[in-house]
């Protein structure tokens, strides 16, 4: 049995990914030649080296333990002030940060990978590094150069983390309903600050003792303000006031009134925060706080993307290091050395898990280089796209997720139920990712409502056509492949492709057609979503059957990865045509 602790980093899948899956060196392209895919490989070995060796040893306390709530304050479990310390030290909040913000600015198809990394080994964890990451881009796109100056280097040094403060206890999804209130203090106060009053819940890490200071962004009214989402302005709210020379003072009025005892992620302290007189300080215009915090949302919900794919092969691995040594009843047609990974049925299990995986763990790099591309350019079309796909990465992948977590239980059998596995910690954690920053639901409502039928399928149809080109790319190599396994997997991935986004073709038709009554279409967004990221998934695995099949010889390595695109396309691909079926039916009851 595999021990909750143990980590392997894909260091080769990310080496293919940034070399050839896309045709060409994306990191180069990406950075004008400053990095290289080998670059960005050697900074995904060395990120693999750190969370296997300090950020997993601390999952399983993480979540035996967890974060602690006694008189007061939070305290997290032994080891993980040390780790944050030791994660800052090694450079990777700064390694993250955009330039414009002070930090190294890795694109964002190396990202993709860290983000795996540190939520495969730790995803508590990760929660800390994520919710900073997203603040700094959300104050490095809408803050003062004072609050740049004072609160943006801290964080990027990674010597205050960040948290996100939406949700009260009455308003969830709809943040119109927020009623903690912002009042300016006047000209008297002398430094534009503002009185925060109110409650949010569900803040993650929004206490903890791994860090000095912590920085709230908190969404809250204006006197006089509008009712609904209009009347919104965002505050940077520290938990210690910041003296003029830098230094830190006094606790500023927020308190930790407790954290919640939740499913899973529990070495990360989920508190329920009491603002009464806090000194806050605007970001961005009044009114305008939506807009800011948009930008600290979808980086959130690219992270989401990149946890599931994490998680989910944290279980997998478990799973297959568990098969592999079970011996467990005779295996049809082998001998009796065998173990369980060699039974049909659990064969087909890892095979599954495998393949769903390498499609996320893909599109998330994928993704992250369309952004690459967009940024500092006027490519509105790759902008378009790069948004198309943040709803479908977050929702598809966190669903999946739940799925190939449960089917990492179902490998281990009865031991896979009890925790001292460690598996169930794997679908415990999961579970809350289709529900916390933004549901399955609001992705898929964005989705059809902005990206879809508001550009009548503009930016899907360009993903289609995407699609198209790789069909032909799979035809044309299947010509010249120089293995039979090759030709064989090239020509079935050509034919599964082209039926595939046929059927997406006429569910967009279907659901554009819905458009006059706009129930149909949000009753069938979620299998929309899903139909458009299992297609993605068959997307990418044909990338990497083109790739594979220019090889000169198929070695050990590209005949797994041909297995792997061929199982996605027969078990996992067909589903785009029942989903086709369910989204072209509307509303039914």
């Amino acid at each position: 049995m595999a021990a909750a602790s143990e980590y392997v980093p894909p260091v080769a899948d990310y080496a293919f990914l940034y070399h050839e899956a896309f045709g060409l060196d994306i990191v180069a392209r990406a950075t004008g030649g400053a990095l290289t895919a080998d670059d960005a490989t050697d900074v995904i070995e060395g990120a693999g080296e750190f969370a296997a060796s300090v950020l997993a040893p601390l999952e399983t306390v993480g979540d035996t333990v967890g974060a602690q709530f006694v008189d007061g304050q939070v305290h997290l479990p032994d080891g993980f002030a040390e780790a944050y310390q030791a994660f800052i030290e090694a450079g990777w909040v700064s390694a993250e940060a955009p330039e414009s913000a002070g930090g190294d600015g890795l694109p964002g198809s190396v990202r993709a990978g860290l983000g795996e990394i540190w939520n495969a080994s730790n995803a508590a964890f990760a929660l800390c590094w994520l919710l900073s990451a997203g603040q700094i881009h959300a104050l490095d796109a809408a803050a003062s150069e004072e609050i740049r100056e004072i609160y943006l280097t801290k964080l990027v040094s990674g010597e205050w983390t960040g948290t996100m403060n939406l949700t009260e206890p009455q308003a969830g999804t709809d943040l119109g309903a927020i009623r903690t209130i912002a009042t300016p203090r006047g000209e008297g106060a002398g430094d534009g600050s503002w009185s925060i009053k109110g409650q949010k819940i569900f803040i993650t890490w929004g206490d903890h003792d791994v860090a000095e200071n912590i920085v709230h962004l908190v969404l809250a009214r204006t006197p006089d303000a509008p009712e609904g989402a209009k009347g919104l302005s965002l505050f940077v709210v520290p938990k210690y006031l910041v003296n003029a020379d830098g230094s830190l003072g006094d606790r500023n009025g927020v308190e930790t009134v407790a954290i919640e005892h939740k499913l899973g992620i529990h070495g990360s302290p989920t508190c329920v925060l009491a603002y009464e007189d806090a000194t806050g300080y605007l970001v961005g215009e009044v009114g305008g706080g939506l807009a800011g915090m948009f930008v600290m949302m979808n980086s959130a919900r690219m992270g989401m993307g990149f946890q599931a794919t994490g998680i989910a092969d944290r279980a997998y691995q478990q799973a297959r290091a568990y098969a592999a040594d079970r011996m467990q009843g005779r295996v049809l047609d082998r001998d009796a050395s065998a173990p369980i990974a060699e039974h049909p049925d659990v064969r087909r299990l890892l095979l599954s898990m495998a393949s769903e995986i390498y499609a996320m763990r893909a599109l998330g790099v994928y993704v992250g280089d369309l952004f690459d591309q967009a940024e500092g350019t006027e490519d509105a079309a790759t902008l378009a796209l790069a948004e198309f796909f943040v709803p479908i990465l977050k929702g598809w992948a966190t669903e999946d997720a739940i799925e190939l977590t449960s089917e990492a239980i179902q490998v281990h059998g009865g031991m896979g139920f009890i925790e001292e596995t460690g598996a169930a910690q794997h679908y415990r954690d999961a579970r809350i990712m289709t529900i916390y920053e933004g549901t399955t639901a609001i992705q898929s409502n964005d989705l059809i409502g902005r990206k879809v039928i508001r550009n009548q399928g503009a930016t899907a149809e360009a993903l289609f056509a995407r699609i198209d080109a790789t069909v032909a790319d799979l035809r044309a190599v299947a010509g010249d492949a120089a293995s039979d396994v090759a030709v064989r997997t090239a020509e079935r991935t050509a034919d599964r492709l082209e039926r595939a986004v046929a059927a997406a073709r006429r569910a967009t038709a279907d659901l554009l057609g819905f458009a006059g009554s706009l129930r149909d279409a949000h009753a069938v967004s979620v299998p929309y979503l899903m139909l458009l990221g299992t297609l993605s998934g068959g997307w990418m695995h044909g990338l990497a059957v083109v790739a594979v099949a220019k090889h000169d010889a198929a070695t050990d390595e590209d005949v797994a990865r041909l297995r792997t695109a061929d199982f996605y396309g027969a078990h996992h691909l067909p589903r785009v045509h029942a989903l086709a079926e369910t989204v072209a039916s509307g509303e039914t009851v």
